[in-house]
């Protein structure tokens, strides 16, 4: 088993601190760890398994002084912008949370149970899809495998844990309209159709990055999806409803059955029993949970489900770590 030696950029923000959860949980091992944060983060201890760890500022010369094999971003497209490169050029391999490589001809975007086979190769920069991207095609892929994709609508429902430490902040202290620090109304007993900035279409950044990442991930550029983004008053795990429409028929039964033995899915699906996915439930899973399946009566083909998935988790981090296991384990 190789032990690389790995860097975590932007290692005291949310998702950084839980690189750190997920690579310990997963038994990752590695030969040194280096933390890099922005200057003013510089100098911090972080304990963590047994050892300290000085939070280094996240420069060139800390950089070139401080080698690994591979390093894992998130601080965010203009930090991956400069420094992915620069980790790079000293031989490292980089994977990214953020959406600067994402849609880049020469990086693959990967979630390793739907598209492995494009870790393939001597790859430098491999990006981590958005989190609302990830939880969906992790749950229409085996289904995708044996009726085929023909459109999907998707309205997503996500959790502020999503904006980071300031959109925790607006929901936590229930901030009105002078004291928000992220979002612009107040997020608490409210919902914000509105995630990442408006394009001239109408969609927003997030729902335009959805249909463009699923199409790319699923090598499928021509697909038909369409998507709306809302922000809503629960601190973590994202929740989507899907409708999907197939060129080939379906039975439940079936599908009930290939996503039970899908990877990275639980399948979460009893009405009767008043069993279906929830953010309460899904929060600090790594799974993906899919229930509420239903026949669309309205078109032919057509399946209604509801997928919930922990967005710093499966949705950021631990994605980012399952790559990790691939290059390196």
């Amino acid at each position: 088993m190789n032990q690389p030696r790995i860097a975590i950029v932007g290692a005291t923000g949310v998702v950084g601190q839980m690189f750190l959860t997920v690579l310990e949980e997963r038994k990752i091992p590695f030969s040194s760890l280096v933390l890099f944060a922005s200057k003013k983060s510089a100098g911090q201890i972080i304990s963590y398994q047994g050892k300290t760890y000085t939070i280094l500022e996240l420069n060139e010369a800390n950089v070139a002084a401080n080698l690994v094999d591979v390093a894992l971003f998130s601080a965010g497209g203009d930090v991956s912008k400069i420094y992915a490169p620069f980790f790079v050029k000293f031989g490292a391999k980089v994977i990214d949370n953020s959406s600067y490589f994402r849609m880049h001809p020469d990086f693959p975007l990967v979630v390793p149970e739907v598209n492995p086979e494009d870790l393939k190769g001597n790859l430098s920069i491999i990006a981590n899809p958005n989190c609302s991207t990830v939880q969906a095609v992790v749950a229409l892929k085996p289904l995708h495998d044996r009726y085929t994709l023909k459109r999907i609508v998707i309205s997503t429902y996500q959790a502020v844990s999503g904006a980071g430490s300031l959109g925790i902040h607006d929901l936590e202290t229930r901030a009105d309209q002078d004291h928000l620090k992220k979002f612009p109304y107040p997020i608490h007993q409210n919902l914000i159709p509105h995630i990442d900035v408006f394009l001239e279409n109408g969609y927003t950044k997030e729902e335009m990055k959805m249909v463009n990442e699923m199409r790319k991930i699923l090598h499928l550029p021509t697909l038909a999806i369409t998507a709306t983004a809302v922000r809503v008053p629960v601190l973590n795990a994202h929740s989507e409803a899907i409708n999907v429409a197939f060129e080939k028929p379906f039975n439940l039964n079936e599908v009930r059955s290939l996503l039970k033995n899908a990877p990275g899915v639980v399948l979460y699906d009893d009405p009767s029993s008043l069993v279906y996915p929830m953010p309460s439930l899904v929060s600090g899973q790594d799974h993906v949970y899919v229930g509420r399946l239903r026949i669309d009566e309205s078109l032919p083909n057509t399946l209604n489900l509801f997928v919930v998935g922990d967005n710093i988790r499966k949705g950021s981090a631990t994605n980012a770590v399952q790559i990790l296991e691939k290059l390196f384990i």
